[in-house]
């Protein structure tokens, strides 16, 4: 018996998308019958208009090479016409997305339908998503666990079936993180390789939109589609695209895989140590080439992350000040009342947290001590790496030191839900491309079942070919 359309890789849908087996109004409402059912527990929807996705499904094109897949989007990217809440109740209920974002108009033009919206922590700041104003997202595979952030939304629904595929976004990890505890495939592009039009800023240098998938090769299909130039996004590069799908082809032998000292030290939990070993291994035995290397300055990389991306938060965030869109406070006595309490309002605690630390540190008197400080330690990775890669094509280690952690774990210490991001934040200072692959779960126990657990690759920037390559040669080992 073959399993439901949702939960089919994107390649098997095309084929009988194309051999006319099935339209893409059955795989909407397959979707949309898993959402239902399953939804109301897992809470990854934030809203979704599924008549105008089938009114889309039944003019859809089905010669484009997503034609009639519907994929989810993050709450952070604009889709015209549809609510944008970012999470917070700065926005909820309150704005209207104007435009599609770059990266919209591109999966529209390659066949795809944007269907719903995604939770996420507020503004993308957070490792959980606890930190959505509007809602809790669950972990599809312990509902008393968090389901990683900020793109929990997007995992989650990709991990409980009720997406095909979704956009997340990663500024620290949030791709990365949450698919590594939900058991799926995320893929952050390097920087400037997919545009940022339309995906509102949380940290403008940092930033980047990628595919959330079941497959490796999944989201090959999903990158090429939204990846390129574009003269609406200044930071966007204009190298040409490679074709991401036939890059999956190549052979695993003789490829050079770092294994950084830095990311297998202590701290580590014993299942994660082993599930990474064991593909270590299978890679190894297939012919790959492992190389122990160093990057010395991995361990400054959260302090100088959070210098940076708040400081960059601070000035994006200063936008929403009741004046122009927004939330906007009651009756204020003045145009200082007005600023001071709808931002109060509006915003959260992590996001003001944020917005209080990027201030300071832009500060007279303390710029040069933290924030140009911070700068100088982003250029000494982005060299670590450099180094690096003279010497591997590829690095690998656990994209994140635990499984899913349980709610409320690290709500009253945010350093430690921080450091949830301690192996994928340095990828956003440099630059990189990374790829979250599931490699196996814990073993099951009396307090907690099996959880997923994940591996990390990283290839320099604009290297995702060989990044998916290396990937899907991997999963093919770990199948």
């Amino acid at each position: 018996m073959s399993s439901p359309l949702h939960t089919q890789p994107l390649a098997a849908l095309r084929r009988q998308l194309l051999s006319r087996d099935i339209s893409p109004a059955d795989l909407l409402h397959s979707v949309e019958a898993s959402i239902a059912q399953h939804d109301p527990a897992i809470g990854a929807y934030l809203q979704r208009d599924f008549p105008t996705a089938l009114a889309e499904a039944h003019r859809a094109d089905l010669s484009l090479p997503l034609g009639g897949i519907p994929i989810g989007i993050k709450d952070i990217i604009n889709v015209k016409g549809q609510p944008l809440t970012c999470g917070s109740k700065m926005l909820a209920g309150k704005f209207i997305s104007p435009y599609d974002a770059t990266v919209i108009t591109r999966l529209r033009a390659a066949g795809a339908i944007p269907f719903g919206k995604l939770n996420m922590d507020e503004f993308a700041m957070g490792s959980s998503t606890e930190n959505s104003a509007l809602q809790i997202t669950r972990n599809p595979w312990d509902l008393t666990r968090v389901p990683g952030g900020s793109s929990g939304g997007s995992a989650a629904a990709v991990a409980s079936g009720t997406a095909v595929a979704t956009l997340g976004t990663d500024t620290g990890g949030s791709i990365r993180q949450p698919a590594s505890f939900c058991g799926i495939v995320g893929l952050k592009p390097s920087y400037g390789r997919v545009s940022r039009y339309g995906c509102t800023a949380y940290a403008s240098s940092l930033d980047q939109i990628g595919p959330m998938t079941r497959s490796v090769a999944d989201a090959a299909l999903l990158l090429q589609a939204i990846a390129g130039p574009d003269p609406a996004d200044s930071t966007c590069r204009r190298d040409p695209v490679p074709d991401f799908s036939a890059a999956l082809q190549g052979d695993i032998r003789g490829l050079r895989i770092g294994l950084p000292k830095e990311y297998f030290g202590d701290g580590i939990d014993p299942a994660v140590r082993a599930a990474v070993d064991r593909a270590i291994t299978l890679l190894e035995a297939a012919g790959a080439e492992l190389r122990p290397l160093s990057l010395p300055h991995s361990s400054s990389a959260i302090a100088a992350y959070y210098i940076i991306a708040t400081a960059e938060a601070s000035a994006n965030l200063a936008r929403f000040d009741g004046i122009r869109y927004g939330h906007r406070c009651d009756q204020p006595e003045n145009l200082r009342d007005l600023y001071d309490r709808s931002r109060a309002e509006g915003f959260g605690p992590e996001v003001k947290r944020r917005i209080i630390l990027g201030t300071y540190v832009l500060s007279s008197g303390y710029y040069d001590a933290y924030y140009r400080k911070a700068q100088k330690v982003r250029h000494l990775i982005r060299q670590d790496f450099a180094q690096a890669f003279a010497q591997v094509d590829v690095l690998l280690g656990p994209t994140c030191p635990t499984p899913a952690f349980k709610f409320g774990a690290h709500t009253s210490d945010p350093l430690q839900m921080y450091l949830a991001d301690i192996y994928t934040i340095a990828a956003n200072l440099a630059g990189l491309c990374g790829l979250s692959l599931p490699c196996g779960t814990t073993p099951p126990t009396a307090e907690a079942p099996a959880l997923p657990i994940g591996l990390q690759w990283l290839a320099p920037p604009l290297g995702e070919a060989t990044l998916l390559r290396a990937a899907a040669a991997a999963e093919q080992l770990l199948a």
